[in-house]
């Protein structure tokens, strides 16, 4: 077995790069305030000074004067020669734009939940116990499901497509689809919309994401096919589902093989099952990758703490590698995992489960 080598900072060294990560830190959490006040919509719409600012989106004039003049040390804002503020088109669509594949807002906003339950996350760290979806509250749940959207509204029909032996399945007369895990109901309304003849119906845990699904689901005009039902997969009828999909959530459960086992008992003969997680690598390794990196970094403070907090737990976390998803599919009874050539989707991984 080789040995990870780490190369040694010196003091210099490490105190510069804490530095640097602490001012992207204030970075984040001032982009998560202007996102948050509406002050980047209504820079979108024209520069501004920061009494123009406030009476197009509320706020104090003092403090959107010092957030101004920080964002234009920071290179998101310009000034004008005659002092206004102004927003350009690039980080305009990153900051403000909802359809866009590049909108961050949400994970300024994510970023921010997380940080707002350090003192819980400090105790969990103690004593072995969590932090909950709920503790977590409005904003990781509408963050997560806002920096979702763009890629299963506009991504996730053409994936789909893509696959022959899935695309027929979800093109079956009155196919009935389970969406377990679905979160704010993006994922169950794009397949709805991909696949006119199809129902889908979503599940989920938490009651306040079932209601924003339900709310989704309605605003998009397809409350009569897309149902959300506050459970989990056992709540799925037996042998009743010609395709169940669980997209970024397997990782978060407590007991993920009884889940895939209940998915598994759901599926029709000849049905699909796809399971969308987090691409990591194959095997840990000291690569400094920024996708690792950011990987565990949710896992730190969203969701290894989520998945400890109902016990007993399998506490996988974040990155969970496809060799831990194709053990727990065993485990449950299919035969396999395999990983799906769906090309570049954000920051996920498609998997097959073969019955």
């Amino acid at each position: 077995m080789s040995t990870i080598q780490s190369p040694t900072l010196t003091a210099d060294e490490y105190a510069e790069k804490l530095f640097q990560s602490s001012v992207a830190f204030i970075d984040v959490i001032a982009a998560y305030l202007g996102d948050r006040l509406g002050w980047y919509r209504a820079l979108a719409s024209g520069p501004a000074t920061p009494e123009e600012l406030v009476a197009r989106a509320g706020g104090s004039a003092r403090y959107a004067r010092e957030w101004l003049e920080q964002q234009a040390t920071s290179g998101v804002l310009s000034v004008d020669p005659d002092g206004r503020f102004r927003l350009a088109e690039g980080p305009a669509e990153v900051l403000t734009d909802e359809q866009s594949l590049a909108y961050l807002a949400p994970l300024a906003r994510m970023l921010g939940a997380a940080a707002a339950q350090l003192p819980a996350l400090v105790e969990a760290y103690r004593t072995g116990g969590g932090v909950s979806w709920a503790q977590f509250g409005r904003d990781m749940r509408e963050s997560q499901a806002d920096m979702n959207r763009p890629w299963y509204e506009h991504k996730l029909p053409e994936v789909l497509a893509g696959r022959p032996e899935i695309h027929a399945v979800l093109g079956r007369p009155n196919a009935r689809i389970a969406d377990v895990g679905c979160g704010g109901g993006w994922s169950s309304i794009a397949i709805a919309r991909a696949y006119p003849s199809s129902r889908v119906e979503g599940y989920d845990i938490d009651a306040p994401s079932v209601e924003l699904a339900r709310s989704n689901a309605a605003g998009a005009g397809l409350a009569d096919r897309v149902s959300v039902h506050h459970s989990g997969a056992e709540a799925l009828d037996t042998e009743a589902f010609d395709a169940i999909f669980a997209f970024e959530c397997l990782h978060d459960m407590a007991d993920p093989v009884g889940t895939l086992r209940h998915i598994r008992r759901a599926l029709k003969p000849g049905g699909v099952v796809v399971i969308m997680d987090e691409a990591v690598a194959e095997r840990f390794a000291d690569s400094r990758d920024d996708i690792e990196r950011i990987m565990y970094g949710f896992s730190l403070m969203i969701c290894l703490p989520d998945g400890l907090s109902h016990q007993p737990s399998a506490g996988t976390g974040t990155v969970m590698r496809p060799a831990t998803l194709r053990a727990y599919a065993r485990e449950a009874g299919f035969a396999d995992a395999t990983v799906l050539p769906t090309g570049e989707f954000g920051l996920w991984r498609f998997y097959q489960l073969i019955p």
